[in-house]
């Protein structure tokens, strides 16, 4: 079924609802057990953590229960487009022969929805007026890519419509942190400390930054695309004007209350919260001063 009643036409549609959906992400992905998730699924079988309703039933214990995986997962809003636009409503526990095609659709939806969150995001750092344009129709375009039915979805190449719209997201960066700052992208920085290193306006499309020590670094309108954060050391980061940085990489990430966040994205509740402590004074001793020793 199509429709363009209600397509992702802002940013609060490329946001999952989960009370939209029917639990796709618990079911069309597969798992393999690991630091992620504590168990093997196949690919299209409901996690057993999958209640009926399609909510899952360890959602505020995932972390504890060995599922971080699942907390950094976003399906840009591609959930509830293939449930409640392309399948018009029809959930899979009650059609399960619909299942496979929800699978399909979902593969494609998901990407799909994950460039027109990055061509957003580029329409927003107000580039010059000619590339504005090449984004808009860019963003049209993947709209009505969207909007197929589960046939005309099959159909599409992603992969193809995606290197078509990278370079205009790579302008877009260009333009947003000109003058350009390192480039390290595709950079292998696994645990490499950081601290010390000018990452202003440097280019991290792609950077493996997991384990890395940002410790207090200033990623002033640094691009992340793409860039895998995972357990990275954000705490006193400066990411205010970081570009193209989402809420999973955040979530997949260390941080704490410095850590500057831009005002869309939430701090993770797994983040160490600081206390607030005054500013420490010199130590005085209630104790008589130590003489020197007799000879």
């Amino acid at each position: 079924m199509s429709s363009s009643t209600a397509p992702p036409s802002g940013a609060a549609q490329l946001r999952a609802d989960c009370g939209r959906c029917f639990g796709l992400c618990c079911v069309v992905p597969a798992f393999a057990a690991s630091a992620d998730f504590a168990i093997d699924k196949p690919a299209g079988s409901p996690c057993p953590n999958l209640r009926p309703d399609h909510r899952c039933g360890i959602h505020t214990e995932l972390r504890q229960r060995g599922f971080p995986g699942c907390t950094v997962f976003d399906c840009f809003g591609a959930g509830q487009q293939v449930a409640q636009v392309t399948f018009g409503g029809r959930d899979w526990r009650d059609a399960p022969e619909t299942l496979p095609a929800m699978a399909e659709a979902f593969a494609v939806l998901r990407p799909l929805h994950e460039l027109l969150w990055y061509l957003t995001e580029a329409v927003a750092l107000r580039p010059p007026a000619d590339l504005r344009t090449e984004l808009e129709r860019a963003r049209a375009e993947t709209v009505t890519l969207t909007e197929g039915d589960p046939g005309q979805l099959r159909a599409v190449d992603v992969a193809a419509h995606r290197d078509r719209v990278n370079p205009l997201l790579s302008r877009a960066s260009d333009a947003a942190r000109a003058p350009g700052g390192a480039d390290r992208r595709g950079a292998n920085l696994l645990g490499v400390d950081l601290r010390r290193v000018d990452l202003r306006r440097a280019n991290l499309r792609g950077a493996l930054l997991i384990g890395a020590d940002l410790r207090g670094a200033d990623l002033s309108r640094a691009d992340v695309t793409g860039a895998d954060l995972r357990g990275a050391d954000l705490r006193g980061a400066d990411l205010r004007s970081t570009l193209f940085l989402h809420q999973t990489q955040v979530d997949a990430a260390r941080g704490d209350t410095r850590t500057g966040l831009p005002p869309t994205l939430t701090r993770p509740a797994h983040w160490t919260a600081l206390p607030l402590t005054p500013a420490r004074q010199p130590a005085r001793s209630s104790a008589p001063a130590r003489r020197g020793r007799r000879r």
